[in-house]
């Protein structure tokens, strides 16, 4: 007779992390006090006890819907009080109910069930179904054997179960799986698709198994390299011990492999410090090589190899540094402007070289000063390497490791200093370097000035490929004439071609007057100085195409009146040119003037020298003799050149300008150029000396209010020449009214100040002819 499917009010045991399965076993520790006193009942009346699960186990106190509607009909098999207050009981799982209604009124809960009628084979198992167990047990020993917490009974156990459906609870009941899975197992009914569902999860479970196995497999063989090595290690700082060797050693091979794992490197030179690494841990700690391994690897962590500024593309920031540091050197500002417009451009792409520049220009003008205004505009490191003098290739590119002392070349050394890869880095005086048996140091420059070479630039102690493509390369240089051809080639040639005076009184007012102020102590109400004041230092206390000696004068002076004021005497408040004459002492150059009247064989002539421009006279005078030529006031070769040029051109022509032909074989020549101490050469004073040797043998004067400049040819062309700004000047200085210039030099005018422009007649010319046809005078 079957048993009544309806299960009367029975006491309820409501679990949170589990669910029990029909004929399984499942011990639990009971320690809430509803849950104690459900045991305590069941145990004390010997009946048996419905065990559902709780969905949320969070909740406190469930109501109906907080638990699931299936459970398990059990029987206590064990019951254990504690020492602690808890109850462990052993609970058998005997069937299947659905929970029909509740009673959660009492401090005991309980509900009416209905007992689940599960289909069991009868007879032998068919084919399909014992397929599938097999299947199922095959996949369950798999897992046994890699689960470390599925007990071997289990297998055993489900090795000798005939019954799909108590197959599939066994297996879900030991399986770590979530509760809701298991209750999902719980909940289905028939036994093959119980079986069916547990296959399912078994295979993900094997899968997720074998993958953790292998994760776990490839850590421990990890652990147990680092394990071995630690144990190799110790081993072998015991045996130093023993043989008294200091352990300092161990320390530090510890703290550079520290250093390397944390620094970037690229891939070369991480094999490279490796390799050194694992060759210093290998030698003897008094071996002399370890401290030449240990000084490479030191050198290689601390430069830079990706650490960056980021760049300041500001171009209005820049332009008002610039502005705020200098004052003219227009081209030179939009050059940089126009790269960093460019960069902020593109931003951060590699394609965009950086422009390898040279300044050129006489000593004092601000090349150096300039690269730092760039640096600070463009936010960038700034380092300053001085080429002047260097003769050794090494210095560049370093020595190898095999010498004593061997360290890194100059390149390498500043760019660990400033400690980023993209500095700006000034090499000055480029027109310096010399060279002897070392080598040859522009040699060595080749690559690190060649945007397609420097981004692989290789020091022969480093022996590495090191990247300086990111950086801005700026040198400086007050002549080419030194610097060989291929080096030259490689550079962006900017000149600076020295400051006129006008120039130089607007710098000496906006940044050298206010600085020395500030480093004396004085306010601009104590100390002021007049534009004549200065223009009277230009002229007669300096001769420099810069400003460095009008700095100086101005801080002499500015000692001065501050002596005097310290000393309670009496200090000028307004510098004039006598107080300047007071306080410097007699001129150090003499001021220039234009000859007082027209004369024969004097020409004014304008020069282009150290100092800036310069007016000259030309001075030919003829005595009897036999044709010879006499040269004086320090004339260089090429202006020798000239003055041969200009004679032969005046002995073909001779007839064209009145002359006897025979006076030239009777008639000895003398050429002088004035300021006799000073040196003097190049080709454009070649119009000059040939019209003043003309006007000699003419006998007609020149105007001494022209003055003129210009190389000419042995068929009286005039070819063009440089400096016409700095020689333009000098003629409006001492007060000359019309320059002739070679015809193509015309396009030269625009550097001329617009003032200047407006009080000068700018006569260009092509030939000879025109020039005399203008500064010859008839005879008197």
């Amino acid at each position: 007779m079957d048993a009544d499917p309806f299960i009367p009010e029975t006491p309820v045991l409501i679990v949170k992390d589990t669910v029990l399965f029909p004929r399984i076993l499942t011990p639990l520790m009971i320690v809430e006090r509803s849950a104690l006193e459900t045991v305590e009942l069941v145990h004390n009346t010997e009946q048996m006890l419905l065990v559902v699960t709780q969905r949320n186990p969070a909740v406190d106190y469930p109501e109906p819907e907080d638990m699931y509607s299936v459970g398990v009909l059990a029987t206590m098999v064990r019951f254990l009080r504690m020492p602690d207050g808890s109850i462990s009981v052993l609970l058998q799982g005997q069937e299947r109910v659905e929970i029909v209604e509740w009673e959660l009124d009492d401090l005991i809960p309980a509900a009416s069930a209905r007992r689940i009628d599960e289909p069991e084979p009868h007879g032998e198992i068919n084919l399909a179904t014992e397929a599938q167990m097999r299947a199922v047990l095959a996949l369950f020993e798999k897992i046994a054997n890699l689960h470390p917490h599925i007990p071997e009974d289990a297998f055993i156990a489900a090795n000798n179960i005939a019954s799909p459906g108590w197959l599939a609870d066994l297996i879900a009941s030991v399986l770590e799986v979530n509760v809701a899975i298991r209750q999902e197992i719980l909940e289905i009914i028939d036994p093959n698709d119980r079986l069916q569902r547990i296959t399912t999860i078994l295979a993900r479970e094997l899968d997720v198994l074998e993958l953790e196995d292998r994760i776990q497999a490839q850590v421990q063989q990890e652990v147990d390299k680092s394990q071995r090595d630690f144990f190799l290690r110790e081993q072998i700082r015991v045996m130093q011990n023993e043989l008294g060797e200091s352990e300092g050693l161990t320390g530090e091979i510890n703290d550079l492999r520290a250093r390397i794992e944390a620094k970037h490197l690229p891939e070369e030179a991480r094999e490279k410090t490796e390799k050194e690494l694992s060759r210093l841990a290998d030698i003897p700690p008094m071996a002399p090589e370890v401290g030449i391994i240990r000084t490479y690897l030191d050198w290689i962590l601390e430069l830079p190899w990706t650490e960056t500024t980021e760049d300041n593309l500001d171009i209005n920031h820049a332009e008002s540094v610039l502005n705020k540091n200098h004052y003219g050197l227009n081209r030179v500002k939009e050059r940089i402007l126009e790269y960093m417009a460019v960069r902020a451009r593109v931003k951060n792409s590699r394609k965009l070289r950086s422009p390898i520049l040279c300044f050129v220009g006489p000593p004092g003008t601000g090349k150096t000063s300039l690269g730092k205004s760039i640096s600070e505009a463009l936010n960038r490191k700034f380092a300053r390497l001085s080429l002047g003098g260097v003769r050794d290739e090494a210095e560049i590119r370093g020595h190898r490791r095999t010498y004593i002392g061997a360290m890194p070349g100059r390149i390498i050394q500043t760019m660990k200093r400033v400690g980023t890869v993209n500095p700006l880095i000034m090499l000055d005086e480029i027109d310096k370097l010399g060279y002897d048996y070392r080598g040859d140091p522009t040699a060595a420059l080749l690559e690190v000035l060649d945007p397609e070479q420097n981004n692989t630039f290789s020091d022969h102690y480093l022996d590495l490929p090191y990247d300086l493509s990111q950086v801005l390369f700026i040198t400086t240089a007050n002549l080419t004439d030194t610097i060989p051809p291929a080096l030259l080639d490689r550079m962006e040639i900017i000149e600076f071609s020295g400051y006129i005076d006008e120039e130089k009184i607007a710098i000496a007012n906006q940044f050298l007057i206010p600085r020395h102020l500030d480093e004396h102590g004085l306010t601009p109400q104590e100390l002021r100085f007049t534009r004549a004041a200065l223009q009277h230092i230009i002229r007669r206390y300096t001769y420099e195409s810069g400003v460095r000696n009008l700095d100086r004068e101005i801080g002499k002076i500015c000692r001065k009146v501050v002596r005097k004021l310290e000393q309670h005497q009496k200090a000028p408040h307004t510098i004039t040119p006598n107080t300047v004459e007071k306080l410097l002492g007699p001129p150090s150059y003499p001021e220039t003037f234009l000859e007082r009247e027209d004369a024969v064989g004097v020409a004014t002539g304008l020069a282009w020298t150290a100092g800036g421009g310069d007016v000259l006279s030309v001075e030919v005078t003829l005595y009897d003799g036999k044709g010879n030529m006499q040269l004086t006031g320090q004339l260089g070769e090429v202006m020798q050149e000239s003055v041969q040029a200009a004679l032969s051109y005046t002995k073909s022509h001779a007839g064209q300008f009145g002359i006897d032909a025979s006076r030239f074989e009777n008639t000895d020549i003398h050429l002088h150029i004035p300021e006799g101490a000073t040196p003097k050469d190049g080709p454009s004073a070649g119009v000059t000396v040939a019209t003043a040797i003309i006007s000699a043998f003419s006998g007609k004067p020149v105007n001494r209010k022209i003055a003129m400049t210009g190389e000419i040819t042995l068929r009286g062309k005039v070819l063009p020449i440089g400096g016409l700004r700095a020689k333009t000047m000098a003629a409006y200085r001492v007060g000359i009214t019309d320059v002739i210039i070679p015809a193509q030099n015309k396009k030269d005018l625009v550097e001329i100040p617009d003032r200047i422009r407006r009080h000068l007649n700018f006569i260009p010319v092509e030939k000879l002819d025109e020039v005399l046809e203008r500064v010859l005078l008839n005879s008197q």
